[in-house]
Order: C-alpha cells, then sequence, then structure tokens
C-alpha cells in the first residue's frame, strides 16, 4: 500500500517551516547555520534525512541513498561519468523527500520555527509551502564551485580531496568531479523562474553574510 497525504494537509503542517536552496556555494549552508542562531530556530542542515536510521534503509526501495553501502570504493564513486552521477543524485534526492518531509513534520511538532537546508526541489516545495517560506539563492555565474568548491573549510569536502589523492589518477579523478557541476541533465531545474524568493550572490570577495541574512531576514518575517 502507498500512502498519499494531500499537499494542503502537508502544508500546513509546515507552516513553521522555512526553506533555503539553490545553487552550490551561493551561501546556503552559512545562512541557515546564521538564521537558526539569530532567531532561536531549529537548524537543518546539508543532509538532515541522515537522521533516519540507515539499518532501515531498503535497497529495493531506497537504492540511491544505499549506494556507499554497496560500492566498491570511494574512487568508484568519484570516477562515475557525469550522467551517472547526475542520475545517481537525482535518486537519492526523489528517496529523500519522503523522509525530509516527515522529518521536518516531527521537528516542527515542537512548536519553534525550523530553518532548512534543502535539495527538496522546487516543483515539490511548490506544494508543500508558500513563498514567504523559501528562498532560492543563486550565484553568478553558476559555475563557479568548480573553481571554489575545496576552498571552504569543511570536514566533507576535505574528505573528499583526500579520497581523490588516493586515486590512482589524481588528476583525471579530480578533473572527472568538477565536470560534473557542468552536465546539462536531461531534466534540468530553471533556478531562475522557479516562482519563489531569489537572491543572487556574485561578489565572492567580500563578506556579505549580514547583507544576505538582513534580506532573507526580512523575506521571511522573522
Amino acid at each position: 500500500m502507498k500512502i498519499q497525504i494531500n499537499d494542503n494537509i502537508i502544508k500546513h503542517y509546515l507552516r513553521n517551516v522555512y526553506f533555503i536552496n539553490g545553487h552550490s556555494y551561493a551561501g546556503k549552508s552559512t545562512m541557515v547555520k546564521m538564521l537558526s542562531e539569530r532567531y532561536d530556530m531549529i537548524f537543518c542542515g546539508e543532509n538532515y534525512h541522515d537522521a533516519f536510521p540507515r539499518e532501515k534503509l531498503s535497497r529495493w526501495k531506497q537504492p540511491g541513498l544505499c549506494y556507499f553501502d554497496t560500492m566498491s570504493g570511494w574512487e568508484e564513486w568519484l570516477n562515475m561519468t557525469p550522467e551517472e552521477h547526475w542520475n545517481w543524485t537525482n535518486t537519492v534526492s526523489n528517496e529523500c523527500v519522503e523522509i525530509e518531509i516527515l522529518e521536518l513534520i516531527r521537528l516542527a511538532a515542537t512548536g519553534k520555527k525550523v530553518i532548512v537546508d534543502t535539495n527538496i526541489p522546487p516543483d515539490v516545495l511548490r506544494e508543500i509551502s508558500d513563498y514567504n517560506n523559501v528562498a532560492i539563492l543563486l550565484c553568478n555565474p553558476p559555475d563557479i564551485c568548480t573553481t571554489r568548491f575545496f576552498e571552504r573549510d569543511d570536514p566533507d569536502k576535505k574528505f573528499m580531496l583526500e579520497q581523490i589523492k588516493l586515486c590512482k589518477d589524481p588528476n583525471a579523478t579530480l578533473n572527472n568531479f568538477n565536470s560534473w557541476a557542468l552536465y546539462h541533465p536531461p531534466i534540468e531545474i530553471d533556478w531562475n523562474n522557479t516562482g519563489f524568493f531569489t537572491y543572487t550572490r556574485s561578489d565572492f570577495e567580500t563578506d556579505t553574510r549580514e547583507e544576505m541574512i538582513h534580506i532573507l531576514a526580512k523575506h521571511f518575517g522573522l
């Protein structure tokens, strides 16, 4: 049996949840962390779906989320072709939607506002949330992450760089990894025309965090 819940019911339970999505390197993680601290909101950072017990995932129902349990090693993942990587990330994104929505309903039941660094796609966000609860952060140029991805002080990115260096051909693997961001998938999100509020980051040298948090807080009505 597949249970279906109408979107108006989900939207009601997520009325105190605020979503930030968009380009990599646009400041999503930073803004979610700063907003949570400044406005006493529940923080849901990247990969908050990990709250679901891994041992309860199914390799048949959630093959994307279970991939790391079945791969031969990190070199296999890092050397996926851009098309293979997009197919995997798209599968993971679809599998995460159910988990993330239920996790957010659970957190929102505490009565506190929740701020989310999310990968839930805009078409789903339109069904479960409202304009004033969603912000899309963009980069100009959008492929800035291909040259500055590893500049960020992030444990996950440091781990990936370490794994790339352990590969048989580190340079080829790094070039392949960077090519993922340049791949144009058959189903591509038009981030500039989602219908949601957007903020574009084009200055990557100046500290614009205070400007961004002020704009987002005003949009969210915090």
